[in-house]
């Protein structure tokens, strides 16, 4: 199946397996509105793809994602016809996980940050590099945080936790991710990929019919949760773009580039 997506995500085909990368390694693979709509187109793409089995999503260069360029942001920030259409892109990027098919491993090989930690919060099983931390700090800058993090890890982690790290914005080391239930299995740096591959390698020989209905069974949990708080959230999210707080933190930030 050939995906219909620009050159910021990339699928390669290895057997059944589909090899998903972020790619803008030169911005850590931060968010842009190119990223983000593909990242909204890939996921039904992905369901649809007959001959997938299992996928590996990771990034290109030296992270995984570092979260929401400030560019981007500001633009947000200014533009009400561009906010209502990525917050309709970050609503299908979160039920396109949530309702895929298709098991999806994260080989988190650097920072996982804003969207990034969304994206790994709401893969099947995730693989962290040592050297790789999570981190949502939507609220830091003043935004509300509306995926991933706070619709996710309340079912990974304690709610007391899940709190803590949403409210705080604090990074969480591969170390702790693992040992607070956010991550399956830490590996070496240099071999992360390799291991998560194995394992979407290993589930893609798996009876098909099996995995996906026991998925689909283990995700009627998170489809509850992501029905119950989506909306508010986004709604939330929108508001918070015009926030004074956002606004000073933008011009600081930008000022600084």
């Amino acid at each position: 199946m050939n995906y219909d997506l620009s050159d910021t995500v990339l699928v390669e085909q290895d057997g059944p397996v589909r090899i998903i990368r972020l790619n803008r390694p030169d911005e850590l693979n931060a968010s842009n509105h190119d990223l983000h709509t593909n990242l909204a187109r890939l996921f039904p793409q992905l369901n649809d793809d007959t001959e997938a089995r299992a996928a590996v999503i990771t990034g290109n260069g030296r992270a995984f994602s570092a979260g929401g360029d400030f560019n981007y942001l500001d633009e947000l920030a200014r533009d009400t016809d561009l906010r209502k259409q990525t917050l309709v892109d970050g609503r299908q990027i979160v039920r396109g996980m949530v309702e895929c098919r298709v098991p999806i491993v994260a080989a988190v090989n650097g920072p996982a940050v804003g969207l990034g930690c969304s994206i790994v919060a709401l893969s099947d099983i995730v693989y962290m590099a040592e050297s790789a931390h999570l981190a949502d700090p939507h609220v830091a800058v003043g935004l509300v945080a509306a995926d991933g993090g706070p619709v996710t890890w309340p079912l990974l982690t304690s709610l007391q936790l899940a709190k803590e790290y949403a409210l705080t914005g604090d990074r969480i080391s591969a170390e702790r991710a693992e040992r607070i239930g956010l991550a399956n299995h830490v590996r070496a740096d240099d071999e992360v990929f390799d291991a998560a591959l194995a394992c979407a390698k290993r589930i893609s020989q798996l009876p098909q019919g099996a995995v996906e209905d026991t998925k689909r069974i283990l995700n009627m949990h998170l489809e509850r949760a992501t029905l119950a708080t989506l909306d508010f959230a986004l709604s939330a999210e929108n508001r918070s773009f015009d926030s004074p707080e956002l606004r000073a933190n933008l011009d600081r930030f930008l000022k600084k580039g």
